[in-house]
Formats: C-alpha cells, structure tokens, sequence
C-alpha cells in the first residue's frame, strides 16, 4: 500500500512538472498540421489563449525566481515562444522566409541572453526542428537550402550572443568587484592615517560592525574638512585648498579631501621629502612662498606648477606633524596675516575634527565592548558546573574575536600537572585533546600559568620556534595564538588558548577585553568548584566517599518510583559490622574508621553501575539495587561478606579481622514503600545478628512477620 502511494505521488508529480512541456507539444503538432494557416474560428483562438496561459504561467514562474531559474522553465519559455511566433508567421506571411522571419533570430538571442546555456541550445534546436517540420509537413518545402541557411544564422545568432553578452557581464562584474575593493581598501587606509583603526585590523574581508563605524567616522571627517576647505577657498579667493595627510606606515603623503577649481591635480602619494611639504614637516613651522615660477614643484598637481602663492600650515599632534594644509593661489598674492591666521585656524579646526570622530569611535567601542562583557558575565554567572562555565566563556570569547580554535587547560598546584579539559575547533583538529595531561614544561602555556601573563607577544603564533602545550601533543601552526590566564586572587586555575587562521586576529583592541573575559572566566571556574565542592559535602559521607543518608533517602524515593512505574525488582541491602564496639573498645575509634573506610571501599569495588551505595550512620551501609531479585542480592550479600571476611586490617596491637551481618529485601514482596523496604531490610539483618552473625538472611512475608536466614 506504501508503495502504491509512493508511485501515485510521484506519477502525480511528473505530470504536473511535464504539463507546460506536453502542452507545448500539442501547439507545436497544432501549428504543424496547418491550425495557424486555417480559417479564424474557434479552435485557432482556443489555442491562441492556451498559448498565452500557458506562458503567462511560465513568465511570472521566471519573475519571481531571485537565483537562475531551472533548466526546464528556460527550455518551456523558449519553446512556447518559437511555437507563438512561428504560428504569427505562417498567419500573416503564410511562409516561414517572408519579411518578418528574421524575428526568429531575435528570439534565439533573446532566449540565449537570459537563459541557462544549456536551455538556449535546447531552445536553438527546437526552432530548428519546428521549422523544418513545419516547411516539410506544413508548406511542402523539399528543399534543404532554406533550413540550412535558418539553422546555421539562428545557431550563429544564439552562440555569439551567449559569448559576447555573458562576457561583458562577467566583465562588468569584475571591475565592479575591484572599483568596490579599492573604495573599501581606501576607506581602510583613511581610518587607519586617521587612527581610528589599528595597523592589521582591517585585514580581515568580512565586514563587521568595526569595520562600519570606522567608515562612518571617516565620511563624517571627510564632510567637516570638506566643508572647511571650501570655505577657506570662497572666502580668500584661493584656486586650491587641500589636506593632505600622512599615511599609517608615515613615510607619505596622499590627498585627504581638497577644494579646487583645477582639473590638474596629481592624487596619487608622494614622499615626505617632496617639495614645501618636506620644509614644513622639519621645521613644523608654516611656509609661505609667492612669485612661483612654472618650473617649481608642487608635489600635488600633474604638470607645470600652475600657481603664484602658496601657504603650507602644518597639522601637529602630540608634537608630530600628521599632515599638511596647503592653500595657493593663481594671482602672484601674497597671504597676509590675517589670513594665515585663518589658515591656522582651519587647520585646527581639522585636527579638532579627526579627534573628535576619534573620539566617538573610542566611546562606540567601548560601549559595544561593555555589552560584550555584560552578556559574557551574564552568562557565566548562570553556569553552575565546570563545563558550563569552560562553555559559555568559549561562547563569550568567540563574540569578541574571531577565532578558528579554542581550549581550556587547568592547573593543578598540588601534582604540578595541566589537565586540557574543553577543546573546539571548526575542523576538529584539536578534539583529542581533550583529557590529555602534562608537565610543566617551557611551552607557551607552562610559561603563561608561571609569569601569570598573556603570551605570545602580539599575538603572532610561530610554529617553528615555539611549543603551545608539549612536543607530544602538538598545536595546529597557525598564525595567530593567544595563551591567556585564568587568574583568581592572583592565583592560576588554567588557561584560554584562542588560536586563528589569519594574521593579526588580536590585536591591541580586543586583547584587553579577553585578559577581562578571562578574570570572568576564572572567577566563575572558581565558584564552579566551589559549587561542586559544597554539593558533594553536602550529599556525600567525608569518611567513605559514598553517599550519605540525605541523599540516599532522596535516591530510593527515585529507584522506588521508577521500580513501581516500569514494575521492576528492586532490592535493598543492609550490612552492619559485627562487634563493631568491641572494636573501638579494643583498638580505639583510629582502628574503628579505619574498618569503616574499608568496608566502604568493598561496597565500591562490589557495586554495579547502577547501584547505589550510602553510609546510612555509625558502621551500617545501604545498598540499593535495581532489576535484581533475591537471588541476585543475595550472591551480592555473600560477596559483600565474604571479602570482608578475607580482608586483614593492619594496627598497632596486630593484624584484625572482621565479619559483617547483611540483610536483603526485595521490591515488592517486602514492601512497596521505602520505609516498608528498609524495615523489612534491617529485620533481616538483625535475624542475621540473632542467628550467630557473619551471614545473610532475607526477608520473607509470613504469618508472624519472621524474617527467614539464610547462610553461606
């Protein structure tokens, strides 16, 4: 029946995909057999509207697709309007070679421009097969002449379009695609002059929401200086009024934004040491010259010097000339000092502005890098156990820098050892290194744990010359590491090691927020522990390691509830140590924990998986056992005794030996409630005590409530 089904959607499917394909078939044979040429009547304007649905259908299924549409649209479209046009032709020219056929030329490059190749092909051959069925079968043409000739310009037409178009597009394509790179790397070199992005930070190709508020600033400096200049230049008739700026590596000088009337102008970088900008740059002091010859130099126009008068004011900053504004003037004028005054004003006003964006993108990150942290905090506060924190600070880190691999170590000060205990990365390169231990060594996470400080310097991983964790567990070579400590009240719990496949993907913007990430981390890692530390103190025995009676009582009402969900067996045991006051009396209560300890380690070592195992108080244990009958505690009882038996306890006044009494209940025979269980359990372990010790005895429903006892 499934099958049938499967094969009815599918026929269902293929038909509705191969609807337009057969209906465009049965025009083709229409206009073939002669309907387009017959009389007007109301089979040719039944087809005329079945044609038109049908590639109305097909045109809007073409509109709304956003990618390239499927090769059996392209085909269909193409078809349909071979066979329209074919059947306008014989209607109108009654031939297929008459004054309109060069239309089917049109079609062909149409159908090649804005199709899947492959489907203009199809469509190529299409038109050909239709016009030699229609000139044999419709028009009695014998001749091959006229089909060759059709045959060989539409293909011609279809393959030259298909080449020439799809290459200017490619064409296009490609030198927007490099006008768009210039413009950002342009972008990038204005915000990196200006220092509002750091050298290598802009390396990266994505875009990011850094990368936008940089270009931001730098339109907003190029609009304020923009604005000073044209205004320095209407109001002291200048022909030119440009800033010209220093580039990050400092060596040059390129056009920041100017204001001129020339068409002459050289904007390409030029040196330091080229012409008057090279004077002012020394001395730091403006330079005003008049009665320029054409032969003089000025480094940012293309040809013979064009001007008369020229005024350079350095732009300082901190003592260092960061650029240069130059006003010069056609008219051998020369600049008063009043003038000057202004020139130095705007220059002013210019550094103002760069600060002051400087600023701004200062105040915009640390805004953004706060709510970073905030999340980051937030999330670590909510994680209560280790691997959540280790989970969350990764997740954290990741928001704030781009990286490809990230693991945690710990640090243990007692054995000296470090412990990887979370690693991720994008190709699972560093996943086995989970769980791997070391010593402290001279790798880079030893050295970082020892002079609690981030390392390598800059970030800049080498692979060659540095170890991350040991020879024996090697580190991937990337170029960008970053080992950070996990410091709480000075002391190291571990390390974040963040590693990434670019260069410079920590720099100095977002290093200081991961050293404080790391605080976080650190801290949250420590409360973790101290979590976990309280709730084992909490539900664990201090003497055995094993459960004590809080949990325990919690456990049973579990196993309990499970046994009667699922109707399972369960069965209880308790073991009591025989004599145990004696024991204490004899040796002292030193010798008395010590056979505590040990019978606690035999119920370790016995219990299955998924057994638990209490000290319920004093030298009596609880033992819960799920899916296990009478038969089955009772082969664990006798075990229980027998090592206990075998085991020699060492003490100052000679070896001991000692026994112990066990009593087992099971689910639901003994009861079908906890209390009911345990009663039924202690019991059978006190008939085990009124019927000499050293034994197991199970209880058994009777009449006079008895418990039976059984022996080895």
């Amino acid at each position: 029946m499934d099958s049938l089904v499967r094969a009815t959607l599918l026929v269902r499917r293929l038909a509705r995909k191969g609807l337009g394909l057969l209906a465009t078939c049965v025009l083709a044979a229409w206009v073939i057999a002669g309907g387009a040429a017959a009389p007007l009547g109301p089979v040719p304007v039944l087809a005329a509207v079945a044609w038109a649905v049908f590639l109305g259908k097909r045109l809007r299924a073409k509109l709304r697709l956003t990618g390239d549409a499927p090769f059996l649209l392209d085909f269909e479209l193409g078809a349909l309007l071979a066979v329209g046009l074919d059947a306008a032709l014989l209607r109108f020219d009654g031939t297929l070679s008459g004054r309109f056929s060069p239309a089917t030329y049109v079609l062909v490059a149409l159908v090649a421009s804005f199709g899947r190749p492959v489907a203009g092909l199809a469509v190529v051959g299409w038109v050909v097969i239709l016009d030699a069925l229609i000139r044999y079968k419709t028009l009695g043409e014998a001749s091959l002449e006229a089909l060759a000739t059709q045959a060989g310009f539409a293909t011609a037409f279809a393959l030259l379009n298909l080449l020439l178009l799809r290459a200017e597009v490619a064409r296009i394509r490609v030198t927007a695609r490099a006008r768009v790179e210039r413009e950002l790397e342009r972008l990038r070199e204005d915000a990196r002059s200006y220092r509002l992005l750091g050298a290598g930070e802009a390396a990266a190709k994505k875009e990011d929401a850094e990368e936008r508020l940089a270009r931001s600033s730098v339109e907003e400096i190029h609009q304020s200086v923009h604005y000073a200049l044209e205004l320095l230049r209407r109001s002291l008739d200048l022909h030119t009024a440009v800033l010209l700026w220093r580039t990050d590596s400092g060596t040059h000088l390129r056009i920041s934004e100017l204001s001129t009337a020339s068409d002459e102008i050289h904007d390409a970088p030029f040196s330091i040491g080229d012409g008057v900008c090279a004077a002012v740059i020394a001395k730091k002091e403006a330079v005003l010259l008049e009665n320029l010859r054409p032969s003089y130099k000025v480094p940012y126009y293309a040809g013979p010097c064009p001007i008369r008068a020229l005024a350079a004011i350095p732009v300082v900053e901190d003592g260092v000339v960061r650029g240069v504004l130059a006003l010069d003037r056609v008219e051998s004028k020369p600049f008063t000092p009043h003038e000057h005054d202004l020139a130095a004003q705007a220059a002013r006003y210019c550094l103002r502005a760069i600060q002051n964006e400087r600023v701004f993108v200062q105040l915009e990150r640390a805004k953004v890098e706060q709510g970073k942290l905030y999340r980051a905090a937030q999330a670590l506060g909510a994680a209560l156990s280790e691997r959540d924190v280790v989970e969350a600070g990764v997740r954290a880190a990741r928001e704030i820098a781009s990286f490809d691999l990230a693991a945690v170590t710990v640090w243990d000060e007692g054995t000296r050892m470090h412990e990887v205990c979370a690693a991720t990365s994008n190709g699972g390169e560093i996943d086995a290194l989970v769980g791997q231990r070391f010593k402290q060594n001279t790798g880079l996470v030893s050295m970082v744990v020892t002079n609690r400080f981030p390392l390598p310097y800059k970030g800049e991983y080498d692979a060659a010359h540095q170890m991350v964790l040991t020879k024996r567990l090697a580190w991937p070579a990337v170029p960008s590491l970053l080992v950070l400590p996990l410091l709480h009240h000075n002391r190291v719990l571990g390390t974040l090691i963040l590693g990434a496949r670019r260069r410079h993907a920590f720099g100095d913007t977002v290093r200081p927020t991961l050293e404080v990430l790391a605080s976080h981390l650190a801290v949250s890692l420590s409360n973790a522990r101290m979590v976990h530390k309280l709730e084992t103190m909490a539900t664990t025995d201090g003497m055995t390691g094993l459960l004590n009676k809080r949990a325990m009582l919690d456990a049973a009402a579990q196993k309990v509830a499970a046994a009667h969900r699922f109707s399972r067996k369960l069965s209880v045991l308790v073991t009591d140590i025989d004599w145990f006051k004696k024991v204490n009396d004899t040796y002292g209560h030193d010798v008395g924990d010590l056979v505590i300890k040990g019978l606690g380690d035999i119920l370790k070592r016995v219990k299955r998986t998924t057994d638990v195992v209490a000290r319920f108080g004093g030298e009596e244990f609880v033992v819960l056992c799920e899916q296990t009958d009478e038969q089955g505690a009772l082969l664990l009882g006798e075990r229980i005794r027998d090592e206990l038996s075998k085991t020699v306890f060492h003490t100052p006044n000679g070896p001991l030996s000692v026994t112990c009494s066990v009593g087992v209940a099971t689910f639901p025979v003994a009861g079908e409630k906890w209390d009911d269980l345990f009663k039924a359990a202690d019991e059978a372990l006190y008939a085990s005590k009124r019927g000499g010790r050293d034994r197991v005895s199970i209880f058994v429903p009777s009449p006079a409530s008895v418990a039976r006892v059984k022996s080895a």
